[in-house]
C-alpha cells in the first residue's frame, strides 16, 4: 500500500526542515497542496528542499512547477479542471463520484477518492467508511484497486480498514501535521515518528 503525505494548505515557518527531515526518513509521494496561494511560495519551499527529493513531488495547480523543477506529476484537484495544454508526464485526479470512478481511473495513473472516512453527507454515520454502503459496493466491484487511494479523514486507526477495501494507498494530511503546532512548536519529533508509524501501517 502506498503512503502519500499532502501538506498543509498553509505555509509555515518549519516547514522545508519538516519535509527534508520526512524526505530523509523515507517519505516517496508528497503533494504539494497549497489552495489559492502564490506560486512564488511555492517556489520557494521548493527551492529549500534538496534536488534529490523534486522526483517524488506531486504538485496542485501552478503545474508549471513540474517542468521548472523536475517534479514527478501533477494532481488536478477535480474532474472540471483541464489538463495544460500539451502536457506530457504523469499526472493523478481525485474523484468525489463513485459513479466516474470508473472512467477517471482510464485516464490517470492514481485516483484520490475523496471524503472515504469523512464523507459528506448529512448522515451521523459520516465519518465512519463502514456506513458508506457505496463503497462497499464499489469495493465488491472491484472498482477500488491498487490505482485507488483513500482521501479524506484517514488516520493510523483507519489504514487497517482501507487496506482490507483493497484501495492501493492512502492521503494522509491532518492525521500527520496535527502531530505539530505550526504556531507555536519548534520541535518536531513526536510528527516525525509518527511518520514512522505510517509507513509501518501501510506496509
Amino acid at each position: 500500500m502506498k503512503l502519500v503525505i499532502m501538506t498543509q494548505p498553509t505555509f509555515f515557518v518549519e516547514e522545508d526542515k519538516i519535509l527534508t527531515t520526512l524526505f530523509d526518513e523515507g517519505m516517496d509521494n508528497l503533494h504539494l497542496y497549497k489552495p489559492g496561494a502564490s506560486p512564488m511560495y511555492s517556489e520557494r519551499l521548493l527551492s529549500l528542499l534538496p534536488e534529490t527529493s523534486y522526483n517524488k513531488i506531486t504538485v496542485h495547480d501552478h503545474y508549471y512547477l513540474k517542468n521548472e523543477y523536475g517534479l514527478a506529476g501533477i494532481h488536478l484537484d477535480n474532474k472540471k479542471k483541464e489538463m495544460p495544454k500539451d502536457y506530457k508526464g504523469k499526472f493523478s485526479r481525485t474523484c468525489t463520484c463513485i459513479s466516474d470512478l470508473c472512467e477517471m481511473k482510464k485516464k490517470a495513473e492514481y485516483i484520490f477518492l475523496a471524503n472515504v472516512f469523512n464523507a459528506q453527507q448529512h448522515n451521523e454515520k459520516a465519518n465512519s467508511l463502514l456506513a458508506n454502503d457505496d463503497i462497499i459496493s464499489a469495493a465488491k466491484k472491484g472498482l477500488i484497486d491498487k490505482h485507488v487511494y483513500a482521501l479524506g479523514g484517514v488516520t493510523i486507526e483507519n489504514i487497517k480498514i482501507a487496506k482490507e477495501l483493497g484501495f492501493g494507498g492512502v492521503v494522509i494530511c491532518e492525521d500527520l501535521w496535527n502531530k505539530f503546532d505550526i504556531h507555536n512548536e519548534l520541535d518536531y519529533k513526536d510528527l516525525i515518528n509518527h511518520f514512522e508509524k505510517l509507513r509501518k501501517a501501510v506496509s
